[in-house]
């Protein structure tokens, strides 16, 4: 059993999720977008635009700035993307669509209540919705014809986009382009390359243990449970395929210090010496979405408020934390003001272990950097949180 200490742990996971390549000399391009796909393995989306689209930050973090219509090309345009329930919604290779039509078998029976509901009420008309797809597509929701809505429901949804999420989680649409960030749906056939659709079907098992095996490499040390959450596969069946890819050796078992859990270290997991990133990371990044995890790798308890009433807010609304070298040690909520062309840090909060005079300078540059990116013109510094001072201070030199 491979012995690890909690810095070697946190090394390996730096390494394993693109934190210790190469930055890009020149202008970022999609062989550089492949590669932190490649490292990542899907990119989680969110709706909250404060800043940016969720899916665009983690490219951003591991690449520096990069043309932001590039990952839309990617997806809508070259078809090397697909979106799908990979880590909640999510932006993922098309090579793993075959790893995932487990999922789209067992749909009707793991989907939230409502879309059970008109499935089970309605099936005619989720046929007729399909049907008009196929005649029509790429359709939005507003372009179906649709029934009376009869109010309330499930996030205000009337039947009509029902009907097209329980056919996207069924696996029998998919979104073939996104306007003003909302879905065009579309048959698959229309959407995913030939190759893809034609690629034989895998069993259940061999489908998550393919799916972990992305997980590990992903996260390159982990807990079944967190190999188990990168996909969210349900942790019973995880167990299992984590104890069969032991066995035949694509996991090899580890002790981190400190965890109470035993852990899997990828066989092509890498341990460098140390690690110099300066990266401030979305609250859904591949990285921190996990919050257990991040609490035993780096000792950073990290809480999502953007529903929390703002009376409550301990940080703030779209709070990113900052990674400096192997630490996370300051965190900064984030506001992307268009009309001024401002970026501004709302509030700015050092961690107990560091210290404002090696945090500043590197948070100061990140945060330029992404106002550039953002194309926004200057970087304007609130007075909430222990760290604002000294950001104000800096930035007023």
């Amino acid at each position: 059993m491979v012995q690890l200490s909690l810095a070697q742990a946190r090394r390996i996971a730096l390494a394993a999720q693109g934190f210790t390549d190469p930055t890009p000399l020149g202008r970022v391009d999609r062989r550089h977008l492949r590669r932190v796909l490649e490292r990542v393995g899907l990119l989680q989306i969110d709706s909250v635009n404060v800043l940016t689209r969720a899916h665009e930050l983690p490219t951003f973090s591991r690449l520096g700035p990069y043309p932001r219509e590039l990952l839309a090309r990617l997806t809508y345009r070259d078809r090397e993307l697909f979106e799908y329930w990979g880590h909640e919604a999510s932006l993922i290779p098309v090579v793993l669509h075959p790893l995932l039509r487990w999922r789209m078998q067992r749909a009707r029976d793991e989907m939230w209540g409502g879309l059970r509901r008109l499935a089970a009420e309605r099936p005619d008309y989720i046929d007729a919705v399909e049907t008009e797809v196929a005649a029509r597509g790429p359709l939005r929701t507003a372009d179906l014809d649709r029934p009376p809505r009869r109010g309330g429901g499930w996030w205000n949804w009337d039947e009509a986009k029902q009907a097209l999420e329980y056919l996207f989680w069924c696996g029998r649409v998919a979104v073939a382009d996104r306007v003003n960030f909302e879905r065009l749906y579309d048959l698959p056939e229309r959407v995913l390359p030939a190759e893809v659709l034609a690629a034989p079907t895998p069993d259940h098992d061999t489908a998550q243990r393919g799916l972990l095996a992305v997980s590990a490499r992903a996260l390159g040390v982990a807990t079944a449970r967190d190999l188990a959450d990168y996909f969210r596969i349900p942790i019973r069946e995880a167990r299992a395929r984590v104890a069969e890819l032991a066995e035949d050796g694509g996991l090899l078992p580890a002790r981190v210090e400190g965890w109470r859990e035993p852990a899997f270290l990828h066989p092509d997991a890498r341990l460098p010496r140390r690690v110099r990133a300066a990266a401030l990371l979305a609250p859904f990044d591949p990285l921190v979405w996990e919050r257990p995890r991040v609490e035993r790798l780096f000792g950073f308890h990290l809480r999502l408020e953007i529903y929390v009433p703002a009376a409550r807010r301990r940080h703030g609304y779209y709070v990113l934390p900052f990674l400096l070298g192997e630490h996370l040690v300051a965190r900064v909520d984030l506001k992307a003001d268009r009309a001024a062309r401002v970026l501004r840090v709302v509030a700015a909060y050092l961690e107990p272990s560091a210290q404002p005079g090696d945090v500043v300078a590197p948070l100061l540059a990140e945060l330029g950097r992404m106002a550039t990116w953002l194309d926004l013109d200057d970087v304007a510094v609130a007075d909430r949180g222990d760290l604002a001072p000294a950001l104000r201070a800096a930035t007023a030199v």
